[in-house]
Order: structure tokens, then C-alpha cells, then sequence
């Protein structure tokens, strides 16, 4: 094994001669320095390993991230795990993804202690937090309209997100638009069938599956539901699972598994979707959060384990057949068609925040201009520094609003 200068020294030749120890390292460094959510990290990553060092050439890189693209799981985190897989096998795509994600990891539990400990239910911190969730509201509309650019590339692919938002509003499982939407989508010739067979399942759906003795999710704000670490790690398993195009489409999976059984609220979710774009870290680390409020630290890293570990299975187990399967274009049509379900989703989840934010307000007169406000910003203005920002103002504001 050579030493870790000696290997950094071969670095732009030779990956495989870095030590484990230093590829960890240098994987945590990433981690330590990944503000700015996907795009920015990416690119830090880019700058680095192929436009530095060269561990890959640019097209090989521009391929690996239209692959990960497909699948479901931060970008950000799989992509570092490949590289790891590049230089040292598997146990260094392990090591690589473990340094990516643990700075934020550890951020956020400190963050959900501070919470809990100094934050929560504390009078004088209310319209301060409220504010913050008023501009996170913001932010997630933004992603909602960035993610539509990406993925409505035609009329069809725009009307399975209509209906799916529609449908998602109304109580249909989420899982069966997923299905609907990549059936639809698998005859893209055939817009009106496809149309038809979409909103045929959608109205069966409302119409049957209460009738059926399948289980259901609990709804919105029940309460009295046991918390376990296993239904945890299985909420955060199906973010993990479900993260098609951008880890903002975690939040209505997470959403319906945690403040759908009455174990945490919409406002406190909203935190945590807050605090997780404020750290170095993906996105999806909100979930830890979320674990910790629920069911303290064994809570945090069981929701935290379900979230990543996609991400890790499928770069580490099944990267080179999912390389071949996903450039089968039936497969395209039909993920085209889930992830424009997605979409529908989240919008519908959106609106659901919206609604229960909008219970603790008021005085819209500060309200509605701070999120107009904020959505401008996000909508106009780039840069890693933007969120904190803007929150930052949020929270300012929010100190204004009656409660």
C-alpha cells in the first residue's frame, strides 16, 4: 500500500494506487465542502476528479451523469460513489459514498438536537420559524418548476403530471400513479389511449381501492400511530427508492410515512426540509432530521440508512447492467411517464405545505409578499449562497408576522 502523499502524487494517472484511507478522506472533504445542492457539487466533483486529476475522461463523466439522472437517488452522492468504484472497487465506492454523506450526517443531528433542545416549542423562536417555512414553500415551487423543465418535454408527459396532481389531491396511492403514469407514457403514438388508460386507473382507483382489504396510509395529521425504527428505515427506503429527478421529490414519500401517522408536523417538517438546504449535504439529509424529532438518534441514522441505501446498491451491485438496460427505449418512455407522475406529486404536495402553513398565518400582508419575495430570488438569482440568503430574510421577517 503506498503512502498517501505517494498516491496523491499519481493521482492523475493512476486512481487505483490511492490509498483507502486517503480516498475516504478525500471523499470527506467533498462532503465537508457540498453546499449549494446537486449542480454545485457535481461540479465541484467534475472539477477535480476529471478536469484535475483525471480519473475518467469528460464523456465517460457527461454519460455517468445522464445514467444517474434515470435512476432514482441524489445525483451528487451516487456519482461519488462510481468514482470511489473507479479507484478502488467496491470497498472504495463504499468508503467514497460514507466520506460524501457524513458531514452532513453528523451536521444534521447536531441540528436536530439543537432543535430539540433549544428551538422547539419555544414561544419567541415561532415567527421566526414561520417565516422560514414561508420561503422553503418558495423554494420547493422552484424546484417544482425547474424539475417540469427537465421532464415535460411533451403534451402528454404534461397531462400525466395534471393527473397525477389532481388525482394525489383527491387520496389516490401515490404508488399506482407511478404505474399509471409509466403505462400511459409506454405508448407515446397513442396520446388519447394513453390519456384514457391513465385516468382510468385513477378513477378506478378512487372508486375501488377503499372497497379492497389493502393496507392504506394513515392520513394527514392522524395521531396515536406507534413509531418503530424498521417503519422508519422503511420511509426513508421509499424516498430512497422514489427520488426520481431531484431529491425534492423525496419530500411527499417521507411527508406521507411520518407526519401522515401523526409523528411530526407539517411545520417542523418544513424545518428540516429548511436545515438540510442549508448544510453541506444532499438534500435527502432532511430525513435525518426527521428521524431524530421522531425517534431520537436510533431514529435518525434508521431513516437516514433507508434513504441512502439505494444509492449505494445501485452503483455498488447492478451500475454496469443498469448501464446496458437503461438505453432501452421502452424503458425510457416508461421512467419518462413515472417520473411526470412524480412531478404531479410533488406539486400536490406542495399545495397540501402550503395549506397547513397558511393555518398559522395571520396577517397575509407580510406573508404573501415575504414568498413572492422569495420565490423571485430563487427563481432569478444563482449562486451556493442564495438559500441561506433567503432563509436568512425569512427568518427576519417572519419575526413580524402575528401569531
Amino acid at each position: 500500500m503506498t503512502d498517501t502523499a505517494d498516491a496523491i502524487s499519481v493521482l492523475p494517472t493512476q486512481p487505483s494506487q490511492l490509498s483507502l484511507t486517503a480516498l475516504f478522506l478525500k471523499f470527506l472533504r467533498f462532503g465537508a465542502l457540498a453546499f449549494g445542492g446537486p449542480v454545485a457539487q457535481i461540479a465541484m466533483i467534475r472539477q477535480s476528479l476529471v478536469e484535475e486529476e483525471g480519473w475518467i475522461e469528460p464523456r465517460r463523466f457527461n454519460r455517468l451523469l445522464a445514467i444517474l439522472q434515470i435512476l432514482p437517488g441524489p445525483e451528487a452522492h451516487e456519482l461519488c460513489v462510481h468514482m470511489g468504484m473507479v479507484a478502488r472497487g467496491r470497498i472504495g465506492g463504499l468508503l467514497a459514498g460514507l466520506g460524501f454523506m457524513l458531514p452532513g450526517f453528523l451536521l444534521m443531528l447536531l441540528a436536530g438536537w439543537l432543535y430539540m433542545g433549544w428551538i422547539a416549542g419555544n414561544p419567541s423562536m415561532t415567527g421566526l420559524l414561520l417565516g422560514v417555512q414561508i420561503v422553503v414553500l418558495a423554494i420547493i415551487l422552484r424546484a417544482v418548476a425547474r424539475i417540469g423543465q427537465h421532464i415535460v418535454e411533451s403534451r402528454l408527459l404534461g397531462v400525466i403530471a395534471a393527473i397525477a396532481f389532481a388525482a394525489t389531491l383527491l387520496g389516490v396511492p401515490f404508488w399506482l400513479l407511478l404505474a399509471a403514469g409509466a403505462i400511459a407514457h409506454m405508448m407515446p403514438d397513442r396520446p388519447w389511449l394513453a390519456i384514457a388508460i391513465m385516468l382510468g386507473l385513477t378513477v378506478a382507483a378512487k372508486l375501488i381501492l377503499p372497497y379492497l382489504p389493502l393496507p392504506h396510509a394513515a392520513p394527514i395529521a392522524a395521531s396515536g400511530a406507534p413509531v418503530t425504527l424498521a417503519m422508519l428505515f422503511l420511509a426513508g427506503l421509499k424516498g430512497g427508492l422514489l427520488t426520481f429527478g431531484g431529491a425534492y421529490t423525496a419530500i411527499p414519500y417521507v411527508r406521507a410515512d411520518t407526519v401522515g401517522r401523526g409523528w411530526i408536523s407539517d411545520a417542523t417538517f418544513l424545518d428540516g426540509v429548511a436545515l438540510a438546504g442549508l448544510l453541506p449535504a444532499p438534500l435527502v439529509i432532511f430525513a435525518t432530521f426527521v428521524g431524530y424529532v421522531v425517534g431520537g438518534p436510533a431514529g435518525a441514522i434508521a431513516i437516514t440508512v433507508g434513504m441512502f441505501l439505494p444509492a449505494f446498491a445501485f452503483s455498488l451491485l447492478f451500475f454496469e447492467r443498469l448501464e446496458a438496460v437503461v438505453e432501452h427505449p421502452a424503458l425510457h418512455h416508461a421512467l419518462a411517464g413515472v417520473a411526470a407522475a412524480v412531478l404531479g406529486i410533488i406539486a400536490a404536495t406542495f399545495v397540501d405545505l402550503a395549506r397547513a402553513t397558511g393555518a398559522h398565518i395571520n396577517n397575509g400582508l407580510i406573508a404573501l409578499p415575504l414568498f413572492a419575495v422569495a420565490l423571485l430570488v430563487a427563481w432569478r438569482v444563482k449562486g451556493a449562497w442564495v438559500t441561506p440568503a433567503i432563509m436568512g430574510a425569512g427568518a427576519l421577517m417572519g419575526c413580524l408576522l402575528p401569531l
